[in-house]
């Protein structure tokens, strides 16, 4: 089982370690943001309460923001430095992956629709801070990493989308390249492993949908409870299951990723539930969704022949750090 699953932390060091991960934050936005002339710096910067924070989406559209393609060569090292700081190894070669992804849409599809790996937004909401509390976000197409600060000690990650188009290669110099393999491989791991009676249950309905399910809410409630539990899974499927989970808390830095992991684990690890819809068949359309208390999970391979994945993290109370900032305000109008 991954490390940061099996990693407990205690809740003085996991304060201390969110506010190293949220200090680290602040010294790289600081240093990307001085290096910007006042006119990027517009285009970059939002009110912390601006409406835009929470207008977030996966497809290729117009954005706000600052876009890399907009940057010189010098802000662009600083501007995937200071992402760098949200993101574990794996997580920042998924993303530089889902944007280096462009370049295959370009060469691929017959009309120019202005695929390019340097349209992705950096986006900054309220003032970054040692101790404040501010956001920002990194979009575009297939990607939408979210994050917030609260008092420069809490921080929420969620929503977070990675996509892949495709999600296979099929030619080409990057032949083969899969960004978002495990995310399918160990699902399918986890659905060859059931039993007969067990498959029964996960498997909750034929056709798979055509999108995730809440797409770009801004807002999500828990899904209909649907799959099999993960109090029906034995020992060796469990694992499977957490490792799973793991890989996409894994995109996160450790120190993140072993918050993430404690939330899952305090939210009750048999109130999960693993349902799968479509075919079981790979190279089909197909979609499941990991569904816990407080978090949900979704991905989807439909469109393109089944090679184009949409995967989303939500927090039912914590996206956009909802839950931390209502506290936040509890205490400072106390």
């Amino acid at each position: 089982m991954a490390a940061s699953l099996l990693f407990t932390i205690t809740p003085d060091a996991h304060q201390v370690s969110m506010s190293v991960a949220a200090d680290r934050m602040f010294q790289k936005a600081d240093a990307f943001l001085n290096s910007l002339s006042s006119e990027q710096r517009r285009a970059a910067c939002f009110p912390f309460e601006d409406g835009e924070r929470y207008d977030w989406h996966y497809v290729p559209r117009r954005r706000n923001g600052l876009a890399l393609k907009d940057m010189t060569a010098g802000q662009q090292v600083l501007a995937l430095g200071f992402l760098e700081t949200g993101l574990s190894q794996s997580g920042y070669w998924k993303s530089a992956t889902i944007m280096q992804l462009e370049t295959v849409l370009r060469e691929i599809e017959a009309f120019d629709l202005g695929r390019d790996p340097e349209k992705y937004f950096f986006s900054f909401f309220g003032l970054p801070s040692g101790n404040g509390t501010w956001g920002w976000r990194v979009e575009g197409h297939h990607l939408s990493l979210n994050f917030t600060i609260i008092e420069g000690r809490l921080l929420a990650t969620a929503p977070r989308f990675f996509g892949a188009n495709p999600a296979r290669v099929a030619a080409g110099e990057l032949s083969g390249l899969r960004a978002l393999a495990a995310e399918e491989d160990l699902a399918r791991r986890l659905l060859n492993s059931l039993d007969a009676e067990q498959k029964q249950k996960a498997v909750f309905r034929q056709q798979a949908y055509g999108d995730i399910v809440t797409g770009n809410a801004e807002v999500v409630s828990p899904l209909d409870q649907v799959g099999i539990a993960a109090a029906a899974l034995d020992g060796a499927q469990m694992e499977v299951l957490m490792r799973l989970i793991d890989e996409y808390v894994s995109a996160l830095t450790p120190e993140i990723a072993r918050q993430r992991t404690e939330a899952v684990r305090n939210s009750g690890l048999n109130r999960i539930h693993f349902g799968w819809a479509g075919s079981l068949e790979p190279g089909f359309p197909h979609y499941y969704r990991i569904q816990g208390a407080a978090f949900l999970v979704e991905y989807d391979n439909v469109q393109n022949s089944a090679n184009h994945i949409h995967t989303v993290w939500r927090d039912f109370d914590g996206d956009f750090g909802r839950d931390l900032l209502r506290e936040h305000y509890r205490k400072a109008h106390r």
